[in-house]
């Protein structure tokens, strides 16, 4: 059984369209990268999956049980994690505390909470800055502390929306080793990235939208030639 099955899954905003009948499954382990041009409906997608947005019509069934109605931390307590593209941390908050607040979630134990984000933010490198201000941190720091933030719920889905976007190049290789670590050890991923090089080593399977429908879906070396994907999104130049 997929783990995520997205069944005919529709947005609108008055009379923009942003996603229109979109169905795809995650198999367990497996990395689905999700890509296409600014305004494809990407993040919508993420949120309707989330649970921030409601969908017009269609389904999503994580498990086998329908998230239609169900709020953000409901879907996040059965096991969907996010990273979010504009990263917003608690700026009066500690990189440690910033952490907690989604554990708290799943635990009423401060104690608890305290060792599961510390554990998060040892594996993201940032166990040194866990007593410092999350407003101190660079924009490379700021997503690995995004990242944390979402492993440390435990989720068996995690959701990433542009994992290297914003970032300098010397930071590039370290996010991209943590999605390897992952990758690794078993999560099963939806990513979105423009950095095709990035993806094309990551995933395992394609989605690529266009004006908030699917184009197409594959391996990807399928997506990267594929005629739809090139014309509306990778160019002739990368083809």
């Amino acid at each position: 059984m997929a783990m995520l099955e997205v069944r005919g899954l529709s947005k609108h905003f008055g009379g923009l369209v942003a996603n229109d009948d979109i169905s795809f499954n995650v198999e367990p382990r497996q990395i689905v990268g999700l890509i296409g041009p600014n305004g494809a409906g990407k993040s919508t997608l993420f949120d309707l999956l989330t649970g921030f947005y409601v969908a017009d019509s269609g389904d999503v069934h994580f498990q086998g049980r329908s998230l239609r109605g169900l709020r953000p931390d409901q879907i996040n307590r059965l096991g969907i994690g996010r990273t979010f593209q504009k990263l917003k941390p608690f700026h009066g908050m500690s990189v440690e505390e910033n952490v907690m607040v989604g554990v708290l979630q799943h635990t009423a134990n401060l104690r608890a909470a305290r060792a599961r984000a510390l554990e998060a933010l040892y594996f993201v490198g940032l166990l040194e800055k866990r007593r410092a201000s999350a407003y101190m941190l660079s924009t490379g720091q700021r997503k690995r502390l995004e990242l944390a933030r979402a492993i440390a719920t435990q989720p068996r889905l995690l959701l990433m929306d542009e994992v290297t976007g914003g970032v300098d190049q010397r930071s590039l290789p370290g996010l991209i080793e943590l999605v390897n670590r992952l990758k690794q050890q078993g999560m099963t991923m939806i990513i979105i990235e423009h950095n095709m090089q990035v993806l094309m080593s990551l995933a395992d399977r394609i989605v690529a939208l266009h004006l908030g429908r699917k184009i197409a879906e594959g391996t990807p070396e399928a997506i990267q030639s594929d005629r739809n994907v090139i014309e509306s999104y990778l160019g002739l130049a990368y083809a």
